[in-house]
């Protein structure tokens, strides 16, 4: 990136490293709305330098990859082969735009979508180089994505009577609900919610109005899947209700939700999700607005008497991206989360235009030449090329997601860059 709507793909070398940083071969990235934003606004951008200009950075921050070489400084703790992810935020107070310095923003030689990256000190230094030791590398490209539901369920917080103490966390046998809930974020949220083992909800309710995409969350994140792991898992469709709070009210036996998340920045979702708290219940709101005038009503009578309130969150933490990584390592899949495929040369038009792109994660393998193409289309497109068909066969075979064999297959037969 060299400004504001400059984004270019080009061949240079990298410098040799130091003691103290790494070398490492991205295997893919993960296009986040957050490189968007970026690349649109630039130099004014907290995170991007001043100079960007002078100075170009590599954008992507949602990667995953593997380590070439370590630097002396570091060959206690990593070592060439090490598979990785990385936490951006950084919290670097001598990078390049200070403690907002990020990967993926302000630096030249580290960003998710490059071939090969230098690693700079304060990554490591600051715990944000990460192992993973799961199959596969997408996997851990979406833990960045996955530590944002991880961080929003432990954000959530319930007040205990005649104490100032809270108590954070979703309520452990307690009925959840997750509203607007089967886009990209509402299923990582939902494969989460009914996998971990730590604490979980008696009832989770996820709701949206289109039939079709509850049909493919049923599917994905089965009610029987969540049964096994103890969990009442309904997926409701409120477009048709009368009264969608009565209603969604009385699958929790009328006393409403512990923990409501808003996956939607719609102001009536939020009314609808103030109104379906329980006594001490918690609404976070996990959307993020587009507008900054962004408003809703609240009940402030139930705020006063009932205890209700309210959390927003924005992001995961370290620690949430080392729970969404151990968890992928014991085989939990985000695959959900990715619906297009695309090669290096597909990254400038794909972040460019991500927001007129519809879908899910678009997810970028660095080292291969191929347009930015929908899972959904590969059938299509295998009539014509047979690496396209066997990407749907394997798809296939996981009800049309994403897997560890599709992505092994690609990296093996698609055209190198």
């Amino acid at each position: 990136m060299y400004g504001k709507n400059d984004l270019r793909l080009e061949t240079f070398e990298l410098p040799a490293i130091g003691e103290d940083e790494m070398l490492a071969k991205v295997v893919c990235d993960s296009i986040c709305m957050s490189s968007y934003k970026a690349t649109h606004e630039a130099d004014i951008h907290k995170r991007v330098p001043r100079d960007v200009h002078r100075n170009p950075v590599m954008i992507g921050h949602e990667f995953a990859g593997e380590i070439v070489e370590v630097g002396s400084r570091w060959s206690h703790a990593f070592k060439a082969g090490d598979k990785f992810s990385i936490q951006p935020a950084l919290n670097d107070p001598d990078g390049p735009v200070g403690v907002l310095s990020a990967p993926g923003y302000s630096y030249r030689y580290i960003g998710g979508d490059a071939t090969y990256v230098i690693i700079p000190a304060a990554v490591m230094a600051g715990g944000c180089l990460l192992h993973y030791t799961g199959a596969g590398y997408y996997p851990a490209s979406l833990s960045e994505p996955l530590s944002c539901v991880i961080g929003a369920m432990h954000a959530n917080y319930h007040t205990t009577p005649g104490s100032y103490r809270h108590q954070m966390e979703i309520r452990d046998g307690g009925d959840m609900a997750i509203l607007a809930g089967v886009g990209p974020m509402g299923l990582a949220a939902i494969n989460y919610a009914i996998h971990r083992t730590d604490r979980k909800s008696r009832l989770i309710v996820v709701t949206d109005i289109d039939q079709t995409r509850l049909d493919r969350a049923a599917l994905l994140y089965s009610p029987a899947e969540a049964a096994h792991n103890g969990i009442e898992l309904r997926y409701v469709n409120t477009g048709g209700m009368t009264d969608p709070v009565d209603e969604l009210k009385a699958l929790a036996g009328g006393k409403g939700y512990d923990d409501v998340f808003v996956f939607a920045p719609v102001a009536a979702i939020v009314e609808q999700a103030d109104a379906l708290l329980a006594f001490d219940g918690c609404l976070n709101f996990f959307a993020g607005p587009a507008k900054t005038d962004f408003k809703a009503p609240f009940n402030f009578y139930n705020v006063h008497y009932a205890c209700t309130h309210v959390v927003g969150t924005s992001g995961g933490n370290t620690d949430d991206m080392k729970e969404a990584l151990e968890m992928m390592g014991q085989g939990l899949d985000p695959a959900g989360l990715v619906t297009h495929i695309g090669g290096l040369d597909a990254v400038v038009d794909t972040t460019m235009n991500l927001p007129s792109i519809p879908g899910g994660k678009k997810l970028i393998y660095t080292h291969i030449s191929l347009p930015l193409t929908p899972i959904a289309e590969f059938e299509t497109r295998g009539k014509t090329n047979p690496v396209f068909a066997e990407l749907h066969h394997l798809c296939e075979r996981h009800h049309g997601l994403w897997n560890v064999e599709a992505e092994t297959y690609l990296l093996a037969h698609a055209d190198a860059v």
